[in-house]
């Protein structure tokens, strides 16, 4: 008995072993040593390297600033930033350098489901302003996962036109 549980054990043992794997090997240092730079020597007319302002030019259009909010790309290059501002929707304009710019629209309305109810409808409102951004008035409920569907009017009263539409997958 004895004898069967001590080559149970080691059998065990050895299937342990050798499951295991061998530990990984270390790679291979990528960090080859320099090679020495060539003099050139301060009379011959070597050509100027462009290189490092090729990479100036990509910093300075990767280090766009943030636009807060759920964005949308406008056909014209610029954009503008829906987000919840004191319970309202808020639509702010930006240009193409992701700065404030003035509003280019008369006012925004927006419709979004009613996720309250157990009875389904849509709120509505409309985006009022000046400046650079539109407020809404009615008051936006969470949890904010829904879609928007904007339009932007431009004109006054009846002779109002949608210049505009937008479908806004929307959460924050």
């Amino acid at each position: 008995m004895k004898s069967t549980a001590i080559a149970a054990c080691l059998l065990f043992a050895t299937s342990l072993m050798q499951a295991q794997t061998a530990p990984a090997a270390k790679p291979a240092d990528t960090l080859a040593p320099a090679t020495p730079a060539t003099a050139v020597p301060k009379d011959s007319k070597a050509p100027a390297k462009a290189a490092p302002a090729k990479k100036d030019e990509k910093k300075k259009e990767a280090e766009l600033p943030k636009i807060p909010g759920t964005v949308i790309n406008r056909p014209n290059g610029t954009f503008l930033s829906l987000e919840v501002a004191d319970g309202n929707f808020k639509l702010s304009f930006y240009d193409k350098k992701h700065k404030l710019m003035a509003v280019d629209v008369t006012r925004a309305t927006a419709r979004w489901p009613n996720t309250k109810s157990a009875t389904p409808g849509q709120f509505r409102t409309v985006l009022n302003g000046s400046g650079t951004a539109l407020v809404g008035q009615k008051a936006v409920l969470p949890p904010y996962n829904f879609n928007v569907f904007l339009t932007l009017l431009q004109g006054e009263g009846d002779d109002a036109k949608a210049v505009e539409n937008y479908t806004v997958a929307f959460k924050s």
